[in-house]
């Protein structure tokens, strides 16, 4: 049986490793690092859950563990789509390398940059960033790419998605040739496919799952309802996540609007619940993450972009409160459950108007989901869930005064008592901005819009200095 030790790591990184609890190598790990060691470009295929971001952090640290930086000249590069799994990669990194004396800088939006700028001034190693905020930083004349010797781009696939291949692209063309690319996706679509052959220098490829297929460890189901409402659904959710057995669990909105509606409609009828999507703060949405990973919060209210590649090994349960438009997205998000060997089961809601969806899902799975019987959700709230406010026994401890994430997430004021949640955008009702004008039309590489998937993902308004830099370049 192979460990880290046979991989080729010194015995800083395996100490550090020890430390952590880690014996054994994933598949992908124990495929990508000695090929990273050596310095080779590697193009890694690996479904979410895998262990993708030892993959490259452990090399990219033993690569570095030499050497030093110049001021404003990181040696690495590592860009991620959002925020969260920004800090997640960073707040590895610093497990990983606890024995060494290398820095690094966190760029993304809702940090402050005084204390980053100080660090990249006197010589970071390595920079973590979204690749928004990066070029922003990048005109300012903040940072500069010409030192990058290890560029690693994770959640490749994430970044078509949202727009973010011309930013990539512009940043590609920015580092020096003579560099090591280490390149992570869990799907190849034919534009990832592109980048990796403009690029990459004969990259070593490998994949340790086919393309959008789904972990052994989940148990799919589907839960049916013929009332086309909302509130319907709703109803179907709380039957959904009310059975016994369920420890905790993300749930899946396509539009962020209906992340907050279902947020409130859960704590209504006193489940312990919070939303997370881009129109939050950061501060607000770091603070959902510690408490839903400490288990002060049962359920996790959220969209896609803020919900990707998230690293919460113990996660019982996904709730698809909408079948997504895109079939691939219906693998990263059910890959937040069954993670690390555990059970996970994923329950997705299909009501009359999301056959065709579904059916793209079934098609790309190969397979047809079983149906599970949860009652019909009519859309009634059962006796027990009738009061406005919170059961107390089922939803948070009680405690002075209101976090952010609860006075968000409360219901309106103007419910009426025999009403589910309200049905107003939550724009309206968290006092959010108005929806600006439409953008520019971005490059057709890019194939995540707003138009495809319904205008209320969060592509392009809403996630801050994330956003791909053809929008916010040279903004404050």
């Amino acid at each position: 049986m192979i460990s880290f030790s046979d991989l080729g790591l010194g015995q800083k990184l395996l100490d550090a490793l020890d430390a952590v609890g880690y014996k054994q190598p994933t598949p992908i790990q124990e495929g990508a690092i000695p090929h990273a060691l050596a310095g080779k470009d590697v193009l890694g295929i690996a479904q979410t859950g895998t262990g993708k971001t030892a993959s490259f952090t452990l090399p990219l640290i033993e690569r570095l563990s030499k050497g030093r930086a110049k001021a404003r000249m990181p040696r690495s590069l590592i860009l991620s789509p959002t925020r969260e799994l920004a800090a997640q990669i960073a707040e590895n990194f610093d497990n990983y390398a606890k024995n060494t004396k290398l820095t690094k800088v966190l760029l993304i939006g809702g940090v402050a940059f005084g204390p980053q700028e100080e660090i990249l001034n006197k010589g970071a190693d390595v920079v973590i960033a979204t690749p928004g905020r990066l070029l922003d930083q990048f005109e300012r004349g903040k940072v500069l790419l010409n030192g990058v010797q290890i560029l690693v781009i994770d959640e490749a696939d994430r970044m078509l998605d949202m727009g973010f291949i011309p930013d990539i692209e512009r940043i590609l063309k920015t580092l020096p040739a003579q560099r090591q690319t280490l390149f992570f996706s869990a799907t190849m679509p034919p534009e990832i496919k592109s980048l990796v052959d403009r690029f990459m220098n004969n990259p070593v490829r490998v994949e340790v799952s086919r393309p959008a297929s789904t972990a052994t460890t989940i148990t799919q189901l589907v839960a049916r309802v013929k009332d086309k409402t909302p509130a319907a659904k709703r109803d179907m959710l709380r039957k959904a996540i009310g059975r016994s057995g369920v420890k905790n669990g993300i749930i899946f909105c396509n539009r962020k609007r209906d992340v907050d509606t279902v947020a409130r409609s859960l704590i209504k009828h006193g489940f312990s619940a919070a939303p997370i999507h881009g129109d939050l703060d950061q501060s607000t949405r770091t603070k959902t993450l510690d408490e839903f990973k400490s288990d002060t919060l049962r359920f996790l209210v959220a969209s896609d972009v803020a919900a990707r590649g998230l690293d919460i090994p113990a996660v019982s349960h996904v709730f698809n409160f909408d079948v997504p438009h895109n079939a691939e997205d219906y693998v990263h998000r059910i890959g937040r459950t069954g993670r690390a060997g555990l059970e996970g089961e994923a329950i997705t809601i299909v009501g009359p108007s999301d056959d065709r969806n579904l059916a793209a899902v079934e098609k790309m799975l190969g397979k047809k989901i079983p149906s599970a019987d949860f009652g019909d959700g009519a859309g009634s709230a059962p006796e027990s869930a009738q009061a406005d406010e919170p059961t107390p026994s089922r939803g948070r401890k009680r405690r002075p005064g209101k976090t952010d994430t609860e006075k968000s997430a409360a219901p309106a004021k103007s419910e009426k008592p025999d009403t589910d949640a309200s049905e107003v955008p939550a724009a309206e009702t968290r006092n959010a901005p108005k929806k600006p004008k439409p953008a520019p039309r971005r490059d057709r590489s890019s194939r995540g819009s707003a138009r495809e998937s319904g205008g209320e993902n969060d592509n392009v308004k809403g996630f801050g200095d994330d956003t791909p830099a053809f929008f916010n370049i040279g903004q404050g």
